[in-house]
């Protein structure tokens, strides 16, 4: 099985650069805004893109990315909904790699077999669950698979040697390393630890490894793919799109742009990283 996320991560390597992996909420502000700026980041530099699936109790996510789930709820999106956006964008753009992350209440609910059924008709290529762990891969992570969908693991400053076999047993696609201890948006990364970190990990697969939380500059996300296979930027895009919003919180004319041009400008600092590499 080779997916999009394979085929991506192959092609960059060729190139000697590190992948940009952009994260944004599902439906926010509204679900037609949603997938228009969905569809403005590849032509803006992301390589690979996760998208949020809107839940009530995001334990793992900040306050930002907690409200931008709350919008997306208000605005009406569902998971079905999510799959549609997805579907959307696929009418344009069959290339770019797309992985839903958030958790498994909502999936359980829509009913496993459907939701994968759904998802890679859809055109999902990988999933990041954050609740699920190793012992309950029966669960979602082997039907994933089974059905052709990577299933991402988490593995974070916490996940020792001992750990990490059982963490990386069945993922597949990439591994996300949570470069913080804590919540998304919470504090900035440490380019010296992630690169011991990514080392470590790449001693135990052969996977790419790439590093979210705690990146909102450009010049952390080039200090950061200069170490790992991806630099992944979540809140400092869903920060720009709630900047953008009027005073109800609903998109305005700038709304698509102010996502676009900071992740252009993202993009050129982990573009960076290769020249700085060579």
């Amino acid at each position: 099985m080779t997916t999009r996320i394979d085929t991506r991560f192959a092609e960059l390597a060729k190139q000697g650069r590190s992948a940009f992996v952009t994260f944004l909420m599902a439906g926010d502000p509204d679900p037609a805004t949603s997938l228009e700026i969905i569809k403005a980041l590849p032509k803006s530099g992301a390589d690979v893109i996760e998208i949020g699936m809107p839940f009530t109790d995001p334990m793992a996510d900040g306050p930002s990315i907690q409200a931008a789930g709350l919008r997306a709820l208000k605005a009406g999106m569902t998971l079905k909904k999510t799959l549609e956006l997805v579907r959307g964008f696929r009418k344009d753009d069959d290339a770019t790699p797309i992985v839903l992350m958030g958790y498994y209440n909502p999936i359980y609910i829509y009913g496993v077999d459907k939701f994968l059924a759904d998802a890679k008709s859809a055109g999902v290529d990988g999933l990041i669950i954050v609740d699920l762990p190793p012992e309950e891969d029966d669960e979602l992570c082997l039907p994933a698979m089974k059905a052709g969908l990577n299933f991402i693991r988490l593995a974070t400053p916490t996940t020792d040697d001992k750990r990490l076999p059982a963490v990386l047993a069945n993922t597949s696609g990439f591994v996300y390393y949570v470069s913080i201890t804590g919540i998304t948006g919470a504090a900035a990364a440490d380019s010296t630890a992630v690169s011991e970190a990514v080392a470590r990990i790449k001693r135990h697969t052969k996977l790419p490894v790439c590093v979210g939380f705690g990146i909102r500059t450009p010049e952390t996300a080039r200090a950061i793919a200069s170490h790992a296979n991806g630099a992944v930027v979540g809140t400092a895009l869903v920060d720009a799109l709630k900047n953008s919003l009027d005073a109800e919180g609903r998109a305005t004319a700038k709304t698509v742009n102010a996502v676009a041009e900071l992740t252009a400008a993202l993009a050129q600092g982990v573009k960076g990283a290769q020249q700085a590499a060579e």
